[in-house]
């Protein structure tokens, strides 16, 4: 019961961080997949690092999209796979210096052999990377590449349907 209550407050505030400046959580792979599991919105899951250019590129338009989906309910949540000595300060920092709004966790995971395949079973740990996910309609989707705005825009209508 305080497993369940403390995963439920955890969600909450992610979804209602605002602002520039936000607390960066630690979370374990079992974490994001009971978050994954009870989502009770379309859920876009985007896993990325500091050091990933392509990763970084797309944070913007993601941020642009979700916001365009607001009424739709539609969430995001960036998931750092930055190395354990750059949380929390650096990726505090890098959201801070690149007006990230999104909530973003870091995910305290070392074996990308036990975590990858718990998201998706073609995963190889190739960032950026992003998971698509709509309880409601049981809609799930797997990118391992970074996405255009377009098929970005694509996805989210395929999944809103």
């Amino acid at each position: 019961m305080r497993l369940k209550i403390y995963l439920i407050a955890l969600f909450i505030s992610l979804a209602a961080v605002n602002g520039f400046s936000q607390e960066i959580k630690s979370v374990k792979i079992t974490d994001l997949e009971k978050t994954i599991r009870e989502s009770k919105t379309a859920l876009i899951i985007s896993f990325w690092a500091t050091f990933c250019k392509p990763c970084i590129a797309e944070i913007p338009y993601f941020q642009q999209e979700v916001k365009k989906h607001q009424s739709d309910s539609v969430q995001l949540i960036l998931v750092s796979l930055d190395l354990k000595d750059y949380f929390p300060a650096k990726i505090k920092s890098f959201a801070t210096k690149m007006k990230v709004n999104a909530p973003i966790v870091w995910l305290d995971e070392t074996n990308a052999d036990y975590f990858c395949p718990k998201i998706d079973a073609s995963w190889s740990g190739a960032i950026p990377s992003s998971l698509f996910i709509n309880n409601k309609t049981g809609y799930r989707k797997f990118y391992e590449e970074q996405l255009s705005e377009e098929k970005l825009q694509s996805e989210i209508v395929s999944m809103l349907k």
